[in-house]
């Protein structure tokens, strides 16, 4: 298959190697000139623009930062959909508002264009390694049209719903990470005030009742686990200003609907006060040092 990829940062490069490692044949474009001399480099077609990178693929895949990239992409006289050829097939992995995913499948659906919505989870890690976990909302044809492709990035592919579905469950998602990441650094952090070997505290409760996932396998205390972020000073991984956007975008998307999430609310500040201490570039695993 010929393939479009746009925006390879920190996931979406380590993604579309991952598809010409497969044998197809990708054509991308960033606006980070680094970016697109490492995928030349490892054989990769560099487009001039945008609209170069869509002309005349099978799939054209988006990975961009935040929702007005997304519509600043698809939507607009001089916007994708304006152009694209309706036999393409569009795929966006951004992780941006439910809303704003709708707002452009539609747009996508009145000229004749099918779209999905694909957010990611397994970090810059799980893009390397070609074992991400997509949450992907749209028409089950199309769904079944793209698995084969997501199959070649991840290890998971799941069908959550309509337009705008994969979204829901991507922002429901880190908004039960972030929570789940600052209980798990004050239980640790309690254990340690009173005298606890954090290793010991740790393995007890990964065999109790406060088991999760940063708990067991992304531990926010530092010499506790290898080839965490936490052991290389909270280098690389999921940054806390990355985590901010999604616990914004799953507070913004509660308001919306009238649905009550007091501890993301709570989630969101305390992140956004360690970002605002300096912290934003490092790993959301930081948290472990958030100050009174």
């Amino acid at each position: 298959m010929k393939i479009g990829f746009i925006g390879l940062g920190n996931m979406g490069l380590p993604m579309a190697l991952n598809l010409l490692k497969a044998g197809h044949e990708v054509v991308g474009f960033d606006l980070v000139q680094s970016q697109l001399d490492a995928f030349a480099a490892a054989g990769g077609a560099v487009a001039a623009n945008a609209n170069a990178t869509a002309k005349d693929v099978d799939v054209l895949i988006s990975m961009l930062p935040a929702s007005r990239h997304v519509e600043g992409l698809y939507l607009g006289d001089t916007g994708l959909l304006a152009s694209a050829n309706p036999k393409t097939l569009l795929i966006d992995c951004s992780t941006i508002s439910p809303k704003v995913a709708q707002t452009v499948a539609a747009a996508a659906k009145a000229k004749g264009l099918v779209m999905l919505d694909a957010p990611v989870s397994g970090g810059t890690a799980g893009a390397q390694a070609g074992s991400l976990t997509f949450m992907v909302g749209g028409d089950t044809s199309a769904v079944e049209c793209a698995r084969p492709l997501l199959e070649k990035m991840g290890k998971n592919i799941f069908h959550a719903g309509a337009s705008g579905a994969g979204q829901t469950v991507k922002v429901c998602n880190n908004m039960l990470l972030g929570i789940q990441m600052l209980g798990t650094s004050e239980a640790l952090r309690l254990g340690i005030a009173n005298g606890m070997d954090p290793k010991v505290l740790s393995d007890i409760m990964s065999k109790s009742s406060g088991r999760n996932w940063t708990l067991e396998l992304y531990n926010p205390c530092p010499g506790v686990m290898e080839n965490v972020p936490s052991s290389k000073e909270y280098a690389g991984g999921f940054g806390v200003d990355l985590m901010l956007k999604d616990l914004g975008l799953a507070v913004e998307n509660a308001e919306n609907l009238d649905a009550n999430v007091p501890l993301g609310k709570l989630a969101q500040q305390l992140y956004e006060s360690h970002s605002k201490a300096g912290n934003g570039q490092l790993d959301f695993s930081s948290v472990f040092n958030l100050k009174k």
